[in-house]
């Protein structure tokens, strides 16, 4: 059966300034020239025969036909990128690589990697800690967890959990001098921060607490290490949920007190819609939620002093 088909140039230059609303922008990303973009765009519009963009002002805005094009021209080169990155690896398609932020990876994924893999033992998992989120259109990437509100209209979204923020402090401390039973005990203990210093205003304020000084104790960049630091006794952090479930489970954590209050953003597992089917990357998906529902279930109740050690 005989195809017609675009230049496969002229497709790329297309799809990149149409996702970017840039030939600048499709030039960098493409490593040539500005003029070669626009001499690909203008090449497609003449064998379409349809206008894609109306050009003029800063960013360049689609016109229907320029619409229905980046729909099929994304879902088209995304499958072709996969299925020669399984060829490129012989064929098998056993490898997967997985992009989380390093505080994910170093307190959720880390401590559970281990069962994915024993439950198979075929896939190459790879994962690729990092700060910004991953360009699945330019990175060597299969699926990746992020944090943040979700909307991201592009790409195919599952939400990992919903998250909150509230207190959690070592066994030890809890059970100290002073003591530490009630939001007002907060006063005579120290507190563990996160760079913006903002999240323990908003919970003291939503407890109904005053008189805590916000101003000492600890300052990490990283929310893992604040939450390492209430493991090591250094005073009581403010953890989110999937960032203290592996600790809390085991013991090493506990909610002293409640109330635990809604976190303004949440972890979601986040692929190209074309891959969102894809077994590999569906079976990732499915084990990520179940582990997820697993913690859940096990730390909602915010005074629980044992959590449950499976």
């Amino acid at each position: 059966m005989s195809r017609w088909l675009p230049s496969l140039n002229a497709v790329r230059a297309f799809e990149a300034a149409a996702r970017r609303r840039s030939f600048t922008g499709a030039a960098t990303e493409l490593n040539v020239t500005q003029g070669a973009v626009s001499h690909q765009v203008k090449l497609l519009e003449d064998q379409l025969g349809r206008k894609l963009f109306r050009r003029g002002g800063r960013e360049l805005a689609l016109t229907l036909a320029g619409m229905l094009a980046l729909e099929a021209a994304s879902g088209a080169l995304d499958r072709l990128a996969q299925a020669f990155a399984e060829l490129r690896l012989g064929g098998g398609g056993k490898r997967l690589t997985v992009s989380v932020s390093p505080n994910f990876a170093a307190k959720w994924l880390v401590h559970r990697i281990g069962r994915f893999s024993a439950a198979h033992p075929d896939i190459d998992l790879r994962i690729a800690p990092s700060l910004h989120h991953v360009d699945f259109a330019g990175e060597d990437v299969d699926i990746a967890v992020r944090h943040g509100d979700g909307n991201w209209p592009d790409l195919h979204v599952t939400c990992l959990m919903r998250e909150e923020l509230f207190p959690v402090c070592s066994p030890a401390l809890a059970t100290g001098k002073p003591p530490l039973r009630r939001p007002a005990d907060l006063a005579r203990h120290t507190l563990i921060h996160t760079q913006d210093r903002t999240g323990w205003k908003t919970w003291l304020d939503a407890a109904g607490i005053r008189g805590v000084n916000l101003e000492r104790g600890p300052v990490y960049l990283e929310a893992a290490l604040a939450i390492d630091g209430a493991i090591g006794r250094q005073g009581v952090a403010l953890a989110r949920t999937a960032l203290a479930a592996h600790d809390l489970r085991h013991g090493r954590l506990l909610r002293p007190f409640g109330p635990a209050l809604k976190a303004p953003y949440s972890y979601w597992i986040v692929c190209p819609k074309a891959a969102a089917n894809r077994p590999l990357v569906r079976t990732f998906r499915d084990w990520l939620v179940e582990e997820a529902a697993r913690d859940v279930s096990a730390i909602e109740a915010p005074d629980r002093r044992k959590p449950a050690v499976r």
